[in-house]
């Protein structure tokens, strides 16, 4: 049973998490140094996994040194953009009213990180079976990023956790499954000349639109053809065109145009599949605007690639996170997380954290204090559990 002290320990941590500014342009290292050295004021250590320019970093961290395979509490540490954002508070100020808290992160997804910090103390006064891991990652909401480079630095390290629980805003409902996500740029270069002269150049605007149109013709294919998964709220894969830019002026043929595609995948399903049908009718634009101007390209480039999650819904982890919940309602959610690729790594893995993912992202977001208190008691429930017997081998 959870405390007063563990609850308002973890409201206390989730003030000091969300004041850390982790929007995914910026660093996270403040916000991973303090949990480091938090960690390592209760006797744990943590390894770290930098990105690239070594300005983010995940943090990997296992409390116990009994022999087995642990299970790991995961959770990401960057924050979507405020930008533009009306907010009544600052967001990057935890403001507590109605039984709320509000800023940027305090659902998605500080408040289950929060959460795990604050039960370390009863997991460590506790005879657990198996050993318990942490896991926080970097640029989850630009890609799942960093929990790619965490699977490399695990695998390195001969690390192979038994389980996994996500910890995005389920209200604690255990999800099984989630679709994938691709984003993708697209790049048409074609010739510019004044206006007049237009059939002596390559529009490239002109072109791009003919490859949105071809995304949009497949987006109706897949509304009305499937597959279809009924679990799912939106029960097909989708496709939309996001961003878009090109030209200098209107009396010129446009050289470059730009835009930005997104795929959303059922788990049964294959964005390569949909890249590729994409990219075999822009091999036949090309053909087209060689003829005017040899130069003429259309190229594409992976911004974000989102594994999707597919466990079975008989699978021990499906087991051992409805028995903590208490509730036997297994779901499957829209967006996606860093659970596909864990899952993909082979650690089985199921999505259920406190709040609502309808309040992530959006201006007053806000976690459920009652929420967090749930939490809470499915993180004491499995450390019980943990204590006797080995739950996931």
């Amino acid at each position: 049973m959870t405390t007063p002290s563990t609850l308002q320990n973890t409201i206390e941590l989730i003030k000091t998490l969300v004041a850390f500014d982790t929007t995914s342009r910026e660093s996270n290292l403040g916000l991973i140094e303090f949990v480091r050295d938090h960690l390592l004021s209760l006797g744990i250590e943590s390894r770290l996994s930098y990105d690239a320019q070594k300005r983010k970093a995940n943090l990997f961290a296992t409390f116990g040194d009994m022999p087995g395979r642990g299970i790991v509490l995961c959770g990401h540490t960057d924050v979507v953009p405020v930008d533009g954002q009306a907010w009544d508070t600052n967001p990057f100020q935890a403001h507590i009213a109605d039984g709320k808290i509000y800023g940027r992160g305090a659902v998605d997804m500080k408040g289950f990180i929060a959460a795990s910090l604050a039960m370390l103390p009863a997991y460590m006064a506790s005879d657990l079976k198996q050993p318990l891991h942490l896991a926080f990652t970097y640029d989850e909401e630009v890609g799942c990023i960093g929990v790619q480079t965490l699977i490399r630095d695990l695998q390195a390290a001969n690390i192979q956790p038994a389980g996994c629980f996500v910890g995005e805003p389920t209200r604690m409902q255990v999800m099984t499954g989630h679709k994938g996500m691709r984003v993708t740029r697209c790049n048409v270069r074609g010739l510019e000349a004044h206006s007049s002269m237009a059939p002596e150049a390559v529009n490239a605007i002109e072109y791009a639109g003919r490859l949105i149109e071809k995304i949009r013709n497949m987006a109706t294919q897949l509304r009305t053809d499937g597959p279809f998964d009924s679990v799912f709220k939106i029960p097909h894969s989708t496709m939309q065109t996001g961003l878009i830019k090109g030209g200098a002026a209107p009396n010129i043929v446009a050289k470059d145009c730009e835009f930005v595609f997104d795929c959303r995948t059922l788990p049964q399903s294959n964005s390569d599949e949909l890249i590729n049908q994409i990219q075999a009718h822009a091999e036949k634009l090309k053909e087209e605007m060689r003829k005017i101007h040899a130069q003429s390209d259309i190229t594409f480039e992976t911004l974000a690639n989102a594994a999707p999650l597919a466990t079975s819904e008989d699978a021990p982890i499906s087991y051992l996170g409805t028995s903590l919940a208490r509730n036997n309602l297994l779901g499957r959610v829209s967006f996606a997380t860093d659970a596909g690729w864990l899952h993909q790594a082979g650690i089985p893995c199921v999505v259920v954290g406190p709040g609502d993912i309808e309040v992530a992202h959006k201006p007053n977001e806000f976690i459920e204090i009652s929420q967090i208190e749930e939490c809470l008691g499915f993180l004491d429930r499995l450390r019980e559990r943990m204590t006797e017997k080995v739950l996931l081998a």
